[in-house]
C-alpha cells in the first residue's frame, strides 16, 4: 500500500509522543496501587501496598482531605497501562518500517530486464504505467464563452481564471498530473466538470479539486454548495475524493493553504 510508509512513521511520532508524557508521569509516583470498594453506597478509595499482607489485599483506606492520593494512585495505574500497550507497539512498527517498502512488489517488476518483463504479466502494473493510462484517456471539456479573459497556465492548458492557473501552476511546478475539467456524472445532478481530477497514487483513487472563487456571491454560492452537495450523496466526500478552496472577493487564494491541502490529501 503507497503511503503505508508515511502512515507509520507519523504513527511512530505519535507514540513516542505519548511515550514521552507517561514517562515523564511515572519518573515520581506514589508506591503501591489503588483499590476502589464501597461501602452502605458509598465509594471508598484504599492504597494497597506491600508492607504487609493486609495492607497488599485489602489497603489502607485514603481519607477525603488525601484525596490526591487517590488521584496519583489512579493515574499511576492507568499510565503503566499506557506505556504497556506504547512500548509494544513501538517495537513492533520499528520492526516493520526497518524492512518495509511502499513500493517493494513494484520495484520487483521495475528492476526486471526488459526481455524478462515481456515474459510475464505483473501482479500489479507500475505506477507509470497505471498513470500513463489514466492520462491516455481521451475527454472533452468545458467549453469557453467569448466573453472572458484567456489565461494559460505554465503547462499550456487554458484555465478560466488567475486563482485556476495558480493551482494548476501549483500541481505543474510539484510533479502532479491532473485532468482540467475533465466530465463526471453526477447521479441527480447531471455532468459536471471539476476544476482539477487527479489520480492519486497511494491509494489508487481518482480525486477532485473544486475551487469556488465567488463565495461572496449568493447566487454563485448557493450553486456551489449545491453541488458540492451532490458530490456526497454520490459518495465523493470531502477530505476523501473530494478538495475544495474557497475565495471571497476580500480573501483571495493562498498558495501556502494550496500546498497544505496537497500533502494531506494528495502526496
Amino acid at each position: 500500500m503507497y503511503g503505508l510508509k508515511k502512515m507509520l512513521i507519523n504513527e511512530e511520532a505519535r507514540l513516542l509522543s505519548i511515550k514521552q508524557i507517561v514517562d515523564g508521569r511515572l519518573n515520581d509516583v506514589p508506591d503501591g496501587c489503588l483499590r476502589i470498594t464501597s461501602c452502605r453506597k458509598r465509594v471508598q478509595f484504599m492504597h494497597c501496598t506491600d508492607k504487609d499482607n493486609k495492607s497488599k489485599i485489602q489497603g489502607s483506606y485514603i481519607k477525603q482531605e488525601d484525596i490526591a492520593l487517590a488521584n496519583r494512585l489512579a493515574q499511576k495505574t492507568y499510565d503503566q497501562k499506557v506505556k504497556k500497550v506504547v512500548d509494544r507497539r513501538l517495537k513492533q512498527i520499528e520492526r516493520i518500517n526497518k524492512e518495509y517498502k511502499d513500493d517493494e512488489i513494484s520495484e520487483l517488476y521495475d528492476n526486471l530486464h526488459p526481455i524478462r518483463k515481456g515474459l510475464i504479466k505483473a501482479v500489479e502494473a507500475p505506477w507509470e504505467q497505471r498513470l500513463q493510462e489514466w492520462k491516455s484517456k481521451p475527454y472533452v471539456g468545458k467549453e469557453f464563452a467569448e466573453n472572458i479573459p484567456i489565461i494559460y497556465s505554465r503547462k499550456g492548458e487554458r484555465v478560466r481564471s488567475k486563482s485556476e492557473k495558480i493551482l494548476a501552476d501549483t500541481f505543474y511546478d510539484l510533479g502532479i498530473e491532473y485532468k482540467y475539467e475533465c466530465p463526471l456524472k453526477l447521479k441527480g445532478f447531471g455532468i459536471v466538470y471539476p476544476d482539477f481530477t487527479i489520480l492519486r497514487r497511494r491509494d489508487g483513487k481518482e480525486i477532485y479539486w473544486e475551487h469556488d472563487g465567488r463565495m461572496d456571491d449568493p447566487e454563485y454560492a448557493e450553486k456551489a454548495v449545491r453541488k458540492i452537495n451532490s458530490y456526497i450523496a454520490n459518495g465523493i466526500l470531502p477530505g476523501d475524493k473530494l478538495i475544495i478552496s474557497y475565495e471571497t472577493s476580500g480573501v483571495v487564494l493562498d498558495d501556502r493553504i494550496i500546498k497544505m491541502l496537497i500533502g494531506k490529501y494528495i502526496v
